[in-house]
C-alpha cells in the first residue's frame, strides 16, 4: 500500500474553511459524520492530522506571513491514487462544512543515489 496526503481546502470566499456561522446542531452533525469517516478508515490512517493554522513561508527572501487555502490534513494508505481520492467522495469537509474540497497526493519515496 502507498501512503497519501489529503489536504483539506477552503473556498477563496471563505478562506478560513471553518464552520463560521453554522448552526451548532449542524456543526454537531458534521463532527459526527467526520468521526464516522475517521472510524470507517481507521485501519488506513497513518497520521490522523488535524486543522492547520496560519502560514509562514521561508525562502531566500527570509520568513514572511502568507495565506493559502489549506485548512487541514490527513496521511493515510490506499492501494492506488484513484482509490485514495474516492475515499473522500461526499466527505463532511465539503458536504456538511463549508470546505471547498480535498486534494489527494501520493507521498513518494525519497530518491536514493
Amino acid at each position: 500500500m502507498a501512503q497519501f496526503l489529503a489536504v483539506y481546502t477552503a473556498s477563496p470566499d471563505k478562506p478560513m474553511g471553518g464552520p463560521g456561522d453554522m448552526d451548532p446542531a449542524e456543526i454537531g452533525r458534521g463532527m459526527d459524520a467526520w468521526g464516522k469517516w475517521m472510524e470507517d478508515n481507521a485501519d488506513r490512517l497513518v497520521v490522523a492530522g488535524g486543522p492547520l493554522g496560519k502560514t509562514k513561508k521561508t525562502s531566500r527572501a527570509g520568513v514572511q506571513d502568507i495565506s493559502n487555502l489549506m485548512t487541514g490534513f490527513t496521511i493515510f494508505t490506499a492501494d492506488s491514487h484513484e482509490e485514495a481520492a474516492r475515499l473522500f467522495i461526499d466527505h463532511p469537509h465539503f458536504s456538511i462544512f463549508p470546505g471547498e474540497g480535498v486534494e489527494v497526493m501520493q507521498i513518494m519515496p525519497i530518491p536514493t543515489r
